[in-house]
């Protein structure tokens, strides 16, 4: 199970996840993992004593926020999912700077795991881990006491934010032809605090 997470991660990092059909994806194979994980620690408990409570995605579609003074953003969408071990939560939103296949972009999504430990030890697992070249670099980063990862590829300006909101919630940020310190600028156009409240 963990090594599906981490391989899923590690196309993350090569910049491979560059659509909506393929985040579906990913959080298709996250789902997975997560239900194996309540799955494995559900044995011999009473039917359903586990199953995760998740928000519905209608209450973090306000989280994702607004596009910034010349930017535009597409409508946000996402989707609460119901599988018999397990529901998972995920919004998503897509920004852009001009149009052409070439311009800046960014993209924010946020997916609830209800605070499943096993599923968020495995998911944070290789977040301890950093290097630096003249290639990019990742680190580990702590924001607001919320723990999290940041990478960025010198190759196309691609950078990807992780962080673990209120120990629930995977906020993801991905940048595309942008400097390495604009992962920060669009962080801080999200509450975080509202986030972390978000039941």
């Amino acid at each position: 199970m963990s090594d599906r997470i981490f391989s899923n991660k590690c196309r993350l990092r090569r910049g491979r996840f560059s659509s909506r059909a393929e985040l579906r994806v990913l959080c298709g194979a996250l789902l997975v993992a997560f239900w194996s994980c309540s799955s494995a620690c559900g044995a011999g408990e009473e039917p359903g004593s586990l199953v995760p409570e998740v928000v519905e995605f209608s209450k973090l579609l306000p989280a994702l926020p607004d596009a910034p003074p010349g930017w535009t953003a597409d409508k946000p969408d996402g989707s609460t999912t119901d599988a018999a071990e397990a529901k998972v939560t995920t919004v998503h939103r897509d920004y852009a700077k001009g149009e052409g296949d070439n311009v800046p972009t960014t993209s924010i999504s946020i997916l609830d795991s209800a605070a499943n430990p096993e599923y968020v030890s495995a998911t944070t697992a290789a977040w301890g881990n950093g290097a630096e070249s003249a290639e990019g670099y990742s680190k580990s980063v702590t924001i607001e006491e919320n723990p999290g990862f940041e990478i960025f590829e010198q190759d196309g300006k691609h950078g990807t934010l992780w962080l673990l909101v209120a120990k629930r919630y995977f906020l993801q940020i991905e940048t595309r032809g942008q400097p390495s310190a604009e992962l920060q600028e669009w962080l801080k156009r999200i509450d975080l605090k509202k986030l972390a409240e978000i039941k």
